[in-house]
């Protein structure tokens, strides 16, 4: 009789206990040339992310040049005193590290990725291009050509011709928020190379600088590190620009944006709001996260499950310049798209949707299943050095202390459903939304008018 055979089975593995998780607190200090540094160790991180902020911000652009300071941002790469455009990009090639820059409201951000092992050496390349950038006719010739090929496939792209729309609508004509940050092709063309180091003279220097080093930096002599490079550079002492106020005007009204034959109008509804400092910013989180932040969330459960008029409608807040005093603003939107002959349809269901939440409010399970989306994964979220660096120096840019998301995350959770309903529907009040349209002005014209939600205007795309 032949034997059955017997599997022996290895105990069923049993989870363990969660362990605490905080967002990482970094050390704070200053070098001998002003410059603030925060550092954080991260163990296990062997790409090391540095983020350099700049006080270079938007405003401060001279009167016709909007765009010199993403020139200047991209100018830092394309070679110092010592290394041409071509040797300097071979030489971050060899140390396995990227550099790259972008120019925003609150200043200009170089941000640097790298293999701890070669953090010395990029280090040194990242404090030359800051210390000595070549600023060459040449190469700045050829960064204001590559940006004038940029602004027409921008204005080909409804997101971005929406966006360029809202701007121009929500702030006065004198704020430099209601222009393309990058600048327009009248301006740009406008850049030299004298332009951009005049601007580089005036606003850059380590006294007004940030830098964020984040990773495992086990065995590395941080400080004598940045002492031969980062603390190399040299600059005159000056204040801090102050933060300008900013008027806008969110008025309920719509313009469409006139794209004839389009078969999607694309949507951008927004309105002005406080900045980060404002007490009520984790609620509105939360509740802005219930009403738009995800496929689960009220917008899309209606207007995508229900009624098929879209692949995602989302509702965020984006902060555009912070100030100490709490005085900053921030840019509070729902976006998405929708076949053209449901455009009316679908707006006038949005808007049900935002008189549904105002009249009833928000559901315990929608608050609870948001706070699990935001908190229960944030240490997902931030497993990369990068996105540590990022978040920290987002808080610098904002004036924030360094504990602000760790804060914030216990502030989310203690939100309850009353106080997140109140933040969204202060955030939407449906009659102080400007809605921006790009779409066939032919055909959505008059279901939009019929809607009542605020004065039809219809301009160009070009």
């Amino acid at each position: 009789m032949t034997e059955l055979a017997t599997m022996d089975f290895h105990p069923q593995p049993q989870a363990g206990q969660p362990k605490p998780w905080a967002f990482p607190a970094p050390e704070r200090g200053t070098l001998d040339n002003g410059l603030t540094v925060l550092r954080c160790h991260r163990p296990g991180q062997q790409v090391v992310a540095v983020e350099v902020l700049l006080a270079a911000p938007l405003e401060a652009e001279p009167v016709g040049l909007d765009g010199v300071a993403t020139i200047m941002a991209r100018a830092f790469s394309e070679g110092t005193d010592k290394l041409s455009a071509e040797e300097f990009a071979a030489e971050l090639e060899r140390c396995g590290a990227t550099l790259d820059a972008h120019a925003d409201h609150p200043g200009v951000r170089l941000s640097l990725e790298v293999p701890v092992s070669r953090l010395p050496k990029a280090l040194g390349l990242l404090a030359d291009a800051l210390r000595a950038p070549a600023f060459a006719d040449s190469e700045v010739e050829r960064l204001v050509r590559n940006r004038l090929d940029e602004i027409p496939h921008e204005t080909a792209n409804p997101a971005r011709r929406a966006a360029k729309e809202l701007s121009k609508e929500l702030f006065p004509a004198t704020s430099r928020m209601s222009r393309p940050r990058q600048g327009t092709e009248e301006t740009v063309q406008k850049i030299d190379s004298a332009a951009v180091r005049a601007f580089f003279d005036k606003h850059v220097r380590p006294a007004t600088s940030a830098a964020v080093i984040v990773g495992d930096l086990t065995g590395v002599d941080l400080d004598a590190l940045l002492a031969e490079t980062l603390g190399d550079w040299t600059g005159s002492s000056a204040e801090p620009r102050p933060v300008p106020s900013v008027a806008a005007d969110d008025t309920g009204r719509v313009i469409i944006v006139d794209r004839p034959g389009a078969v999607q109008t694309q949507l951008l509804i927004g309105r002005v709001g406080a900045d980060r400092h404002d007490r009520v910013w984790p609620a509105q989180v939360l509740g802005t996260y219930c009403l738009g932040g995800t496929l689960t969330s009220r917008l899309d459960r209606v207007l995508r499950e229900e009624k098929g008029y879209t692949y995602g409608v989302r509702a965020f807040g984006q902060v555009l310049r912070a100030a100490p005093d709490g005085t900053g603003i921030a840019m509070l939107a729902i976006s998405g798209s929708v076949d053209t002959p449901n455009t009316g349809p679908a707006l006038d269901d949005l808007w049900k949707v935002l008189r549904t939440l105002a009249a009833e409010g928000l559901t315990d399970a929608e608050r609870d299943v948001a706070v699990q989306n935001l908190v229960g994964v944030a240490p997902l979220k931030f497993e990369t050095a990068a996105a540590v660096a990022g978040t920290l120096a987002d808080q610098v840019e904002q004036y924030l202390p360094d504990d602000y998301q760790a804060t914030l995350y216990q502030q989310l959770a203690a939100t309850g459903t009353v106080e997140a309903t109140a933040a969204a529907v202060s955030a939407f009040p449906v009659d102080r939304l400007v809605t921006v349209l790009v779409g066939d002005a032919a055909q959505i014209r008059e279901p939009v008018k019929a809607l009542g939600i605020g004065e039809v205007t219809v301009v160009s795309a070009e």
